[in-house]
């Protein structure tokens, strides 16, 4: 495996303990894992020292609004963002929160945010992100279960946090607005005997406080990070300043080996969920390279025109941003006209198949880079040059389409909140990698464990098991529950729950998830995860969730049609209506069953695999109705909730 040198021998099961195969780590670290710099202690150390080299780089920018219009983005520099984190941090302090405190952050990415991160950064205290797409359900059990001190609230989400009154203010003393205050919301909080600021009032708090900074270690904890969870209660997961340093260290280094090392002229788009571990830790990478960081405006519809004007150079997104990318670009090709279709379906077979004989992408077809993609490279602003996808696995299909067309690399990664996100990422030029995660980064040990009771063997001549990684990105635990760390953190090994394969090149390829099992009443086992992903590569398919119990022997499931194709064999076979009417349409119901049939045929799946009666759903799944995770995961008993009667239905339909 070229990607990979072994550090441990596997072994087989002994004592009803399960076999597990060899340790590996990434070739880029086959003489150590890459250390942090030596004057780097915390996370407050990257942003010092980035100031320091960096003083008048710009950091922070945001669009400036001339008569409700969007102009350029405007910067704060890195030697002026000190300055109020320095006086947000005395602020914190004159409210009595120290080392140790907790301060919750509830809002979209923002300036704010970041500056308030690093105060947090600054003094010890844990922050606390409170989820921007959950509810004020999970708010209220983060803000107790945490037991946060002050928050630091968008405008538009003070509303939300003050649901969560009277419970919350046991623990809340302060709250501070992004923005403005009305004279309603004050009193209300203040009824209470909290106290209220907006933000200019916040940063004068602290204008003429001083407040030596504690003495921060790599083991202290920098934040506790609620992961949404698809069952129970959000789980607090402790990252410690080492997770962040360590992980950062080992990024630089894969980028470093690819040619693709960040520096000071970089600039970022920061729109994907400062909550979620991803974006924090990208964000902590560009702060530590003394790059730049542009905010969206909160609004989707408008986040290309944000990309275009920013012009950042490395773009990160989750599935569902790709996949409308690929969905808009594939429209826009249909409705082209013959000539301009066949002039890009042929310099796209073109550039494909060099690319795939082991050219380079700027190689593979330089003429029509200029003629015809270059242009929807522009769509992004023309500077891209490395385009990262995690949080979810991205369709084969689009990843390919993607190499292709954007004119940078275009990679995928894997990683959680425990592992303090990416600890695998594929590499450029490497289209053999596509519908793999890649190797590890070179800070992390892996390996497979067995799990016999799925049928995954991880000594077998195809390595199958649930991925195993260690190394110093580890969490240090679950807030307030040793007994779920206990779980998952065995011998230095985190169990992340996912079942993963090995390729002969050392790339690793998730498959299934440990959990996501159930039992036929006929005693068969089915993998539902991996089912999803099978029948998820019908091109009529946009979503689907599959679902089974022991009561039945068979499959039933709601999909998400793929809108343009279902609205195509409906002008093909003579159906009207719209779209919510055609997937009413018993006959467009056989004719997706057909294609999934067709897809478990291609594949050889069994027969208690294929599904037997199907819903279509013209609104997919999301997480308004809380049927998704913020990383678009899905809640499988909120799905069985909210689709119960039409489950039902389908039983009752097919006997």
């Amino acid at each position: 495996m070229k990607h990979l040198v072994e550090v441990e021998k596997g072994c087989k099961g002994v004592d009803g303990r399960p076999s597990v195969g060899p340790a590996y780590r990434s070739v880029f670290a086959a003489d150590g894992f890459p250390s942090p710099k030596a004057s780097l202690e915390s996370c407050w150390d990257i942003f010092r020292l980035s100031v320091e080299t960096n003083p008048k780089n710009p950091m922070l920018g945001r669009r400036q609004i001339i008569d409700g219009k969007a102009g350029e983005y405007v910067w704060m520099t890195y030697d002026e963002v000190y300055d109020i984190v320095i006086k947000v941090g005395a602020s914190m302090r004159s409210c009595g929160v120290s080392k140790g405190g907790r301060c919750g952050i509830y809002g979209a990415n923002c300036p704010e945010w970041i500056i308030s991160m690093e105060a947090c950064n600054a003094h010890g205290i844990y922050c606390v992100p409170l989820y921007d797409t959950l509810g004020s359900g999970a708010v209220e059990f983060i803000t107790c279960h945490a037991e946060i001190e002050i928050a630091i609230v968008e405008e538009k989400k003070i509303s939300e946090l003050l649901k969560t009154f009277p419970t919350t203010t046991r623990f809340l003393k302060t709250i501070v607005s992004f923005g403005k205050v009305t004279t309603e919301q004050r009193q209300e909080v203040e009824k209470y005997g909290l106290s209220f600021y907006t933000w200019d009032e916040f940063v004068l708090l602290g204008e003429n406080q001083q407040f030596n900074l504690p003495v921060k270690t790599k083991d202290d904890i920098c934040t506790i990070m609620y992961t949404s969870g698809t069952t129970g209660d959000p789980k607090g997961v402790m990252m410690s300043n080492e997770s962040i340093l360590a992980l950062i260290a080992g990024v630089d280094r894969h980028l470093e080996c690819i040619n693709e090392k960040m520096d000071s002229s970089d600039v970022y788009m920061s729109y994907l969920p400062l909550a979620h571990i991803f974006d924090r830790a990208l964000e902590e990478l560009f702060i530590y390279n003394g790059g730049s960081i542009g905010f969206w405006r909160g609004d989707v519809k408008l986040l290309f025109e944000d990309i275009k004007m920013l012009k950042p150079t490395f773009f990160c997104a989750v599935p569902r941003v790709l996949d409308r990318i690929y969905s808009g670009m594939q429209e826009k090709i249909s409705s082209g006209g013959f000539l301009k279709k066949t002039l890009f379906n042929f310099a796209f077979e073109y550039k494909l198949r060099n690319m795939k004989r082991g050219f380079k992408h700027e190689e593979a077809a330089p003429y029509f880079d200029k003629l015809i993609f270059s242009k929807i490279k522009e769509a992004m602003g023309g500077k891209v040059k490395l385009l990262l996808c995690g949080a979810a696995p991205l369709a084969p299909h689009v990843e390919e389409f993607l190499r292709v067309v954007m004119c940078c690399h275009v990679l995928q990664g894997y990683g959680l909140t425990e592992t303090c996100a990416g600890s695998f990422v594929n590499q450029p030029n490497d289209m053999a990698m596509l519908g793999t995660v890649g190797p590890p980064v070179p800070n992390i040990d892996m390996r497979l464990e067995s799990v016999p009771e799925m049928g995954y063997d991880a000594i077998s001549l195809i390595p199958c098991g649930e991925i195993c990684i260690r190394g110093k990105t580890l969490f240090s635990g679950y807030y307030k529950r040793e007994d779920l760390t206990k779980e998952v953190l065995i011998n230095g090994w985190f169990h992340t729950g996912d079942i993963g394969q090995w390729q002969p090149d050392g790339c690793l390829k998730i498959i299934d998830r440990r959990k996501n099992i159930f039992k036929l009443s006929q005693g068969e086992y089915v993998a539902v995860e991996n089912l999803e992903n099978i029948y998820g590569l019908a091109p009529t398919v946009d979503m689907i969730w599959i679902y089974g119990n022991s009561f039945k022997s068979y499959l039933v499931a709601v999909v998400n049609p793929n809108q343009e194709s279902l609205k195509k064999w409906a002008q093909q076979n003579g159906e009207k209506g719209d779209y919510s009417d055609i997937c009413a349409n018993s006959k467009a119901k056989e004719y997706i069953l057909e294609e999934l049939a067709k897809v478990a045929k291609s594949n050889k799946l069994k027969g208690f695999e294929y599904i037997k009666a199907v819903h279509l759903d013209p609104l997919p799944f999301d997480m308004e109705r809380n049927l998704l995770t913020p990383t678009f995961k899905k809640r499988r008993p909120q799905l069985l909730n909210y689709y119960q009667s039409i489950v039902d239905d389908l039983y009752a339909s097919t006997k």
